[in-house]
């Protein structure tokens, strides 16, 4: 097997690699794309292992190594760099500490999405990204509205449309009202077939139409989760979910200080974990102690700490829900029940 150690970077990889049957090594410079397409097309036919850090702008190489059948292992990229011990870094140190950690079995490989969802992965970045668009647009004609002393509920409807284009705005406010308003409609052309696509893809996967039975939780949030956790049985523990998904405080305790909690660590995915915030508010609704949490911490804390911590528990429910196989509906009955004879 040929293992080789890549330090990749947007333009060129330095690459450390050693056939372990010929016991040749060797290290190389490969410009992207087609200095490095033609060197591992070369070794078509070799079995291959490739390690590199975790990174983006790599969706090109990764799906031509998959076309030629060799594998590639993403790595943590913090404990890559906590296992080296000299301060001097350099492109080719770098890729002989990776081909090093993979000769001795030590590479700290991180879980990859399959490349068969990586379509509906796309899908629902593009729609969550076009969204926020419209919700800066929305907060523009917010804006222009309270200027003029008129503070209705922000409701979007067709009548508030109406209401926002009866405002006396002359010169430059009503040319950037009226062009708001444009982009606000062209908005939502375009997040309408996203939204259909969604919900078909969600009603043919089963794990998605099983969480969507929780309140709150819709085609788009299920289907996000479900691409996001992958397999769940990655986790044995739900509070591992609400890690991975950057849902629990940093701490900074040692010895004999107090416990020191800060913000949350923001280390998952941030798409899921905004879903998950705006799920929370519905969700919380539907469940009499989540509502008394939620109403608690806003009084005492803020609402943003008192979303965070619903989201952090419909994390963890969501997981116990793939787990168990159970709708929401069963889960309930189940958990009402529970210490009860038989």
């Amino acid at each position: 097997m040929v293992i080789i150690g890549c330090d990749f970077h947007p333009s060129f990889q330095q690459i450390a690699f050693v056939d372990q049957e010929t016991g040749e090594y060797g290290e190389r410079r490969l410009r992207h794309p087609e200095e490095a397409e033609r060197f591992y097309r070369s070794l078509a036919g070799k079995p291959v292992r490739l390690g590199m850090e975790a990174t983006g702008s790599f969706r090109w190489f990764r799906r031509l190594m998959s076309q030629i059948g060799h594998e590639v292992l993403l790595g943590d990229a913090g404990a890559i760099h906590a296992s080296i011990q000299r301060r001097q870094q350099t492109d080719k140190r770098d890729a002989r500490h990776i081909l090093k950690l993979l000769v001795e079995d030590r590479f700290p490989v991180v879980w990859q999405p399959p490349v068969e969802n990586e379509e509906l992965r796309q899908l629902l970045l593009h729609r969550c990204r076009l969204v926020r668009m419209r919700a800066h647009i929305k907060n523009q004609l917010d804006a222009l509205a309270k200027n003029e002393g008129w503070l209705a509920p922000r409701v979007w409807s067709p009548k508030r449309r109406e209401q926002l284009l009866g405002l006396p705005l002359t010169g430059w406010y009503a040319q950037r009202r009226s062009d708001l308003i444009d982009l606000l409609e062209k908005f939502d052309q375009r997040i309408a077939p996203l939204d259909q696509a969604v919900d078909q893809a969600a009603a043919e996967n089963a794990e998605a139409r099983l969480l969507m039975t929780h309140p709150g939780v819709g085609p788009i949030v299920s289907l996000a989760y479900v691409l996001t956790i992958g397999d769940w049985r990655r986790f044995p523990r739900g509070k591992q979910v609400g890690s991975y998904l950057g849902l629990i405080p940093a701490e900074a305790s040692s010895g004999n200080k107090p416990q020191r909690l800060g913000h949350i660590s923001k280390q998952g995915n941030t798409m899921v974990r905004w879903l998950l915030v705006e799920a929370a508010t519905k969700a919380q609704k539907h469940d009499a102690a989540w509502h008394r949490k939620y109403v608690r911490l806003s009084m005492t804390k803020h609402h943003g700490v008192a979303k965070l911590a619903i989201a952090h528990k419909l994390a963890v429910r969501l997981y116990w829900m793939l787990r168990s196989g159970q709708d929401y509906t069963q889960g309930r009955e189940r958990g009402s029940h529970a210490g009860q004879s038989v």
